[in-house]
């Protein structure tokens, strides 16, 4: 019954793709994602295909068929490292699995999660207007989501936890409410209140750059903004709380960023007290931006057993693959691991081949989002773009306190989408409304000669 559903409703959003133009395209992908949970699928023989799954592959296909926007398409740097770093994956993966067929399988799955859904975005966004239409369809789906969350944080019902009794990957599941200081931890479609608190964590810093915009609806912004707060909230996770935290402070730090390598110092030297005058190390302290001191000795515990107590010994190169390390009893009284923190996952899973791309990777990201603040030629273009630094920012600083999974890999794969494409988004050669004129240099100061601006496509 709930698979006849599953299809049916993948089958409508499929629809909707192939009558849609790319873009409203990909915010039905955003909205399937959001709202549908990603652990029912439909079998296929071997395969699981999810309705995000589905939409995604319509979407590829309309891609494909309609043609002019993949012969536009030219591979940049970023891309090839992306690419690079799947490809490491399953070269390191493909050495420690124990089935070569249900590795092939599971790729194929993370094909759907990572790779896919950044191209989607790097072939569909091709203006700074479709770009914000698409942070606006954001909003729009995240706001009653979280309010939803709301409810069941308030509440502890969720309208659609019968659904689990028909988890896809496992048997005898069911719903239960999951207490935190006196409220309820929020999951509402998501497989885990991490994940949902996440999801606004991710995009809410994001969709802020619609604040600075020429007309904009402020108020309206504004709060659903706040909503989009409300639902990390909801999650009482602290890891999403904690890169909501890094996010803000990274937005308001907009105002003095060219302050940005006496901030680097101070952090770097605070860091160096931290190990120096204290009996912990600095990752135990930012592992303490977490509900209860337990789980925060934990993560730091996690840290000291994988690398510095011979948790990686023999499996440094490769990593584990899909099998649990076996960490968990020395860490605390857990027979099985619970990798909370997303680099020491990628490194246990794939060893030094998968995490070195992975670092180069966000690094290729990071330098392209510079290259787009030095490339912006107005100080909307530079808030849309420290907006998405922000999110990236308050990302990488979370994966200190968690790992993902779900739907939340997705949004960050199409995070890194905008940022390589935030360059073409912005700047003086930036696709802008027929007519306008901008007065800017090549570095993105204000002067006084005007600058011709193409005409929108």
């Amino acid at each position: 019954m709930v698979e006849m559903a599953t299809f049916l409703i993948g089958a409508a959003a499929v629809v909707m793709v192939f009558l849609s133009s790319p873009l409203r395209g990909l915010i039905v992908y955003i909205a399937v994602l959001a709202w549908y949970p990603s652990f029912l699928s439909v079998p296929i023989g071997t395969i699981d295909m999810t309705v995000a799954r589905m939409v995604m592959l319509a979407f590829f296909v309309k891609l494909f068929l309609q043609g002019n926007l993949t012969k536009q398409f030219r591979f940049e740097q970023i891309d090839k490292l992306l690419i690079v770093y799947f490809a490491a994956e399953v070269l390191a993966g493909a050495t420690t699995a124990d089935s070569f067929g249900q590795f092939l399988e599971n790729r194929a799955g993370a094909m759907f999660e990572m790779v896919l859904p950044y191209f989607a975005v790097r072939l569909v966004i091709r203006n700074k207007h479709e770009y914000l239409s698409l942070l606006k369809a954001i909003l729009v789906i995240a706001v009653p989501l979280a309010t939803l969350g709301l409810w069941q944080c308030l509440t502890g019902n969720n309208p659609f936890g019968f659904l689990w009794r028909y988890y896809a990957w496992a048997t005898d599941m069911s719903f239960t409410p999951m207490h935190r200081s006196g409220l309820f931890r929020a999951n509402v479609v998501f497989p885990h209140p991490i994940m949902y608190g996440l999801f606004f964590a991710m995009f809410g810093p994001v969709c802020m750059g619609l604040l600075r915009q020429p007309r904009p609806k402020r108020p309206t912004y504004y709060a659903g903004l706040a909503v989009m707060g409300v639902g990390v909230f909801a999650s009482m996770s602290g890891g999403p709380m904690f890169a909501l935290m890094l996010a803000m402070s990274f937005v308001l730090f907009y105002r003095y960023r060219k302050l940005w390598r006496l901030a680097v110092g101070v952090t770097v030297a605070l860091c160096l007290m931290v190990e120096v005058a204290s009996n912990r190390h600095f990752y135990d302290v930012i592992g303490r931006f977490t509900f209860s001191s337990s789980t925060a000795w934990y993560r730091s515990r996690l840290i000291e057993v994988a690398l510095f107590e011979g948790g990686m010994s023999g499996h440094w190169l490769t990593g584990y693959g899909q099998a649990d390390p076996g960490w968990g009893p020395r860490i605390d009284f857990r027979e099985f691991t619970d990798i909370v923190n997303h680099y020491v996952l990628v490194l246990a899973r794939y060893g030094l081949v998968g995490l070195i791309p992975f670092i180069v990777l966000l690094v290729a990201v990071i330098k392209k989002l510079i290259e787009a603040l030095r490339m912006s030629v107005t100080e909307e273009d530079r808030w849309l773009t420290w907006c998405v630094m922000a999110s990236l920012f308050g990302l990488l600083g979370g994966f200190f306190t968690v790992s993902l999974f779900g739907q939340p890999i997705v949004v960050f794969y199409m995070i890194m989408g905008f940022s390589a494409i935030m360059p073409r988004l912005v700047g003086k050669n930036a696709v802008r409304p027929r007519g306008k004129t901008i007065a800017a240099d090549s570095q993105g100061a204000l002067l006084g000669e005007s600058v011709p601006i193409r005409d929108n496509l």
